[in-house]
């Protein structure tokens, strides 16, 4: 079996181009214990039936969030929105795809479900209604040393939850990396910012932008990595401002949430960051200043490392990237090894050196 080293790349002629990141899709046991950790971190909840449970930020979207109930706990996929009804005929032709129907999610509209490579569930969503926004507060107005702004003034941000503005990116862990980029840049012309390679030049680190031409999109909607398994690694959203990450900090803090990582920089995407875990141990990311690249800047190649990750703040914690064996995850692993191009004992090895 010869391993892929080739880096992802924009595909010639996507099938579609997806305009946004429109939810996530989570099973979870308890309802009631997800919807408490999601008001802490931010987000509002928009209903809740025994078997059903809609999240939304302040943004136009009516929810970003889905939690169904499930006798156990995992992450089902997410939707990705279009811009029209052509894309998403284009989409039901593929292979193992469901055919055009109706949404019955609040903002209606139609979609096509698809499942990725790597197993996950992909909504392709067309024809949403829009929401009124909710307010929220501006951004806090900044002294710097070649600017004074505020005069007479203080700061006071206000001591509760953070205001998530709108969900901003997932970020996934894959046993078959190369395929499932690839069906992401072909089947919704997802472009590459930046690869993160190890040392003999293969990839195992890919941050996916949107295609939206000449208006500006986050560096990264999807951002895939190297592992020995299909898993959800961590889900970000956007707030307002440093001082709104910083509060967020403080109320999950005092709420008993466990952190997982941050303050800090990145230093590919640049965002301030903050992760906590949820009660099942996922992570989910409070961020702000992104940065917006437009649809002719090229993929940028780095060194994968620890010390890659931030420009400042703590080092990213062992605990961060830490595999969870269970007999399942341990047959998978083998079975990946056998079959998988992507996977060598050697990779896992170099791998769980930097990040494990």
């Amino acid at each position: 079996m010869k391993l892929t080293t080739a880096h992802p790349a924009r595909h010639p002629n996507p099938t579609t181009k997806a305009s946004a990141l429109a939810y996530l899709i989570f099973d979870r046991p308890n309802l009631e214990k997800a919807e408490q950790f999601l008001n802490d971190f931010g987000l509002r909840t928009v209903s809740r039936s025994e078997a059903l449970l809609l999240l939304r930020g302040t943004g136009a979207s009516p929810f970003c969030y889905v939690v169904r109930k499930a006798s156990k706990a995992r992450f089902v996929g997410f939707g990705l929105q279009v811009d029209n009804r052509a894309d998403l005929d284009a989409l039901a032709k593929l292979p193992g795809a469901s055919d055009v129907e109706r949404s019955s999610l609040p903002g209606g509209g139609y979609m096509v479900r698809l499942t990725d490579p790597s197993g996950f569930r992909v909504d392709a969503i067309w024809g949403q209604a829009r929401t009124a926004p909710l307010p929220h507060r501006p951004a806090l107005p900044f002294n710097s040393v070649d600017a004074t702004v505020r005069i007479n003034g203080t700061q006071r941000p206000p001591e509760h939850a953070p205001e998530i503005i709108r969900l901003g990116h997932v970020v996934l862990e894959l046993a078959d990396y190369q395929e499932t980029c690839a069906w992401y840049t072909q089947c919704f012309g997802f472009i590459p910012s930046d690869v993160q390679v190890l040392s003999d030049g293969s990839p195992v680190v890919a941050f996916m932008r949107l295609d939206l031409g000449d208006k500006p999109a986050d560096h990264h909607t999807l951002a895939f990595a190297q592992g020995f398994l299909p898993t959800y690694s961590h889900s970000a959203y956007e707030l307002v401002d440093a001082d709104a990450v910083g509060m967020g900090q403080r109320v999950l803090r005092e709420k008993g949430w466990t952190h997982a990582w941050g303050i800090g920089r990145h230093i590919l995407g640049s965002q301030l960051f903050d992760y906590w875990q949820d009660p099942w141990g996922n992570k989910h990311e409070h961020y702000c200043d992104g940065d917006l690249f437009t649809a002719d800047v090229p993929a940028g190649v780095h060194a994968v490392s620890r010390e890659a990750m931030a420009q400042w703040g703590p080092t990213m914690p062992r605990s961060f990237t830490k595999p969870s064996f269970t007999p399942a995850s341990i047959v998978a692993l083998f079975r990946n090894l056998r079959r998988s191009p992507d996977l060598t004992l050697s990779k896992l090895r170099t791998l769980a050196k930097i990040f494990a």
